[in-house]
């Protein structure tokens, strides 16, 4: 079979195999790559010395997991039902069949960890259970990216034409993981499951991968998001381990040379300073998932393809920490939350920094190791839960500070994060957005800016709401976290930001003075018609303030409807000074003042679903600050010098 490819330069391809045709390409492949069986760089369960029962897989994590998988042995597993698939297509509604098939696939997880841990075979009913389920499963697409309706207005799966999205992917994923892991006590005790495994896994993932090379997530060369790394790090696993019948190895390497070109357009669209535009809660989904794909990948050719001196790579890896606000919270743009969950792979991000060598990347994960605590979450997915509780290194981790560097410039994203000074959260701390309107899973938010004191966000972005069919359709700027007008951003002339890459940020310049640093946008692209409106942010460390300069070059008399708006978290008390807002968590007073001394106006926005109360409670207040037909206006913020002595 031949498929036309576009040959990356300057990825991995271009780094290993330089112009090599992609026939060479996985002919060289097929020579470096081990066998089957050790392509994943886990023990089995048949090493004892791993998970016996002083074995060297995280104990805690064993124990905890096994613990999980116990209390819920002989209860009715999940069952994400038909109804539910359709209710995409009724009312909108995708949560309530992801979370069951999310649900049933941790137990599966839990059971493998039980029957890896316990060796008693009375586990191994459970995992067989819990695979059958999934082989019999019509479709292994979350209902939400399935293209059956586009294609013929069935609102449930057309199971002879499988689509393959990230579900797809991580059941296969997950499968292939359990038959690494308990393999040789499948075929003891239920020969044929590990038959069935392969036919599924080949129908629903490795032959549409290999059949359609049109899928929206391959990206152009140099634009691809998030789902690339995503699919292919789970077709990666399923090929290395799955096809192991030696009549497969050309086809093996075949597939696996097609991930590696297919990785390509993510990694070469990775920015020199390594940002995500997606934002730090989805760098765990895109740019980390790249990572760890490449670190298989470098295991199962025995170092023979090392694509981590790639510099952009490099630099992704500082990502995370130079998005850190403090404590549990982050700078979050675009669909991320600002107090993300803290359960992430940070085994991950901990053997990628020490293999790129960054002391502060390394340092920031091993501040989320915490000796006689879990090493890896189940809710990670099977293969990261296996990494961690094996990692060695990690294991061994111990915990460390965040680095929370005094300044961040991004320039490919245009983001600044800067603090009053290095290694500390006290104080405050200001983030500024430029950009444009097209980014991946954008808001339109260019020109916000984001306050923290003490590490805790108290002019915020919202964040975003459960994902439901509106959320990546035509409607998606009907759902309000995603307007300007809730963004830190002023509404010109009654009008708001326009969506798309055309409307952006233009003449971005960040300076530094003795005193601080400072960022200049002009805003104007962003609006339909806003001609000369500029935004001047300014963290002046020595008098310890934050200043927003707004400023509109030519004056419209007459006009109406400007507005300057700042989206708050907290408890806010507006006075003839301005307003005082006391922080979530303890934070210290913040007051704003504002120039020229207008009458604010206070909205409360209620909040009810659970992704936005779990962050900021039940309530964020927006401050309307009306300019009427006015050149300028300045936001000042500050610490109440009243409140709470600074620790340091």
């Amino acid at each position: 079979m031949e498929h036309t490819v576009a040959g990356s330069r300057g990825g991995v391809r271009a780094l290993i195999w330089g112009d090599l045709p992609m026939p060479d390409v996985e002919a060289a492949l097929a020579r470096m790559l081990v066998d089957p069986a050790e392509a994943l760089p886990v023990p089995a369960a048949a090493d004892r010395a791993a998970w016996g029962a002083s074995g060297t897989a995280d104990p805690t994590t064993r124990a905890l997991v096994t613990a999980e998988a116990e209390a819920e042995r002989g209860t009715p597993w999940p069952q994400p039902l038909a109804s539910g698939a359709a209710r995409l297509h009724l009312d909108g509604d995708r949560d309530g069949w992801e979370q069951l098939a999310f649900a049933r696939q941790r137990r599966l997880s839990r059971a493998a960890i039980a029957a890896a841990t316990t060796a008693d075979v009375r586990w191994l009913a459970e995992v067989l259970d819990g695979i059958w389920l999934l082989c019999e499963q019509s479709s292994w697409c979350w209902p939400a990216h399935d293209d059956a309706f586009a294609r013929g207005g069935s609102v449930l799966p057309d199971v002879d034409t499988p689509f393959l999205d990230l579900g797809s992917g991580e059941v296969a994923g997950q499968l292939a993981w359990i038959d690494h892991l308990l393999g040789r006590e499948l075929d003891a005790r239920y020969p044929g499951i590990r038959a069935r495994i392969r036919r599924e896994v080949r129908v629903r993932v490795l032959g549409p991968f290999l059949e359609r090379r049109d899928w929206h997530w391959l990206g152009e060369p140099g634009d691809a998001h998030n789902w690339n790394p995503w699919i292919h790090g789970n077709v990666l696993v399923a090929a290395l381990r799955l096809m192991d019948d030696p009549a497969d190895a050309a086809e093996r390497a075949r597939i696996i040379a097609l991930v590696v070109d297919g990785m390509d357009r993510y990694v070469t669209s990775l920015p020199a300073d390594g940002a995500i535009d997606e934002g730090y809660a989805y760098w765990w989904n895109g740019a980390c998932r790249a990572l760890e794909a490449l670190e298989l990948l470098l295991h199962a050719t025995r170092g023979g393809v090392d694509a981590f001196p790639l510099p952009a790579l490099r630099e992704t890896v500082a990502f995370p920490h130079r998005m850190h606000l403090g404590g549990a919270w982050y700078l979050n743009l675009a669909d991320g939350q600002a107090r993300p969950p803290a359960e992430q792979p940070w085994h991950a991000l901990h053997r990628a920094a020490t293999r790129v060598g960054d002391a502060d990347a390394a340092a920031h994960a091993a501040s989320h190791r915490r000796p006689g605590t879990p090493a890896a979450s189940v809710h990670e997915g099977l293969g990261r839960l296996l990494m961690g509780m094996t990692d060695a290194a990690w294991l061994a981790a111990t915990e460390a500070h965040a680095p929370l560097p005094a300044e961040v410039w991004l320039p490919s994203t245009q983001v600044l994060v800067a603090r009053e000074r290095a290694g500390s959260a006290h104080g405050l701390t200001l983030a500024v957005k430029g950009g444009h309107n097209g980014e991946n899973h954008n808001h339109n938010d260019v020109g916000s800016f984001v306050v923290a004191v003490d590490g805790v966000p108290v002019v915020v972005d919202a964040g975003r709401p459960t994902y439901t069919k509106d959320t990546f359709g035509p409607r998606r700027y009907d759902i309000w976290t995603m307007q300007s007008g809730w963004h830190n951003v002023p509404v010109i002339d009654g009008g708001e930001q326009l969506s798309g890459r055309e409307h952006a940020a233009t003449a971005v310049d960040v300076a530094r003075d003795a005193a601080g640093v400072e960022m200049f946008l002009e805003l104007s692209g962003a609006y339909r018609d806003a001609a000369g409106w500029s935004r001047t942010a300014r963290l002046d460390r020595a008098a310890r303030t934050v200043t927003i300069r707004d400023v509109r070059a030519t004056p419209r008399p007459g006009a109406t409807g400007s507005e300057v708006r700042m989206l708050v978290a907290g408890e806010v008390e507006l006075d003839d000074d301005g307003a005082v807002i006391r922080p979530l968590e303890g934070a210290r007073i913040v007051r704003l003042r504002w120039n020229p001394k207008v009458t604010a106006t206070a909205t409360v926005r209620p909040l009810d679903d659970p992704l936005l109360t779990d962050v900021w409670g039940h309530r964020l207040t927006r401050i309307d600050l009306p300019l009427g037909d006015g050149t300028e206006a300045t936001v000042t913020i500050e610490l109440d010098h009243a409140s709470t002595e600074d620790p340091r």
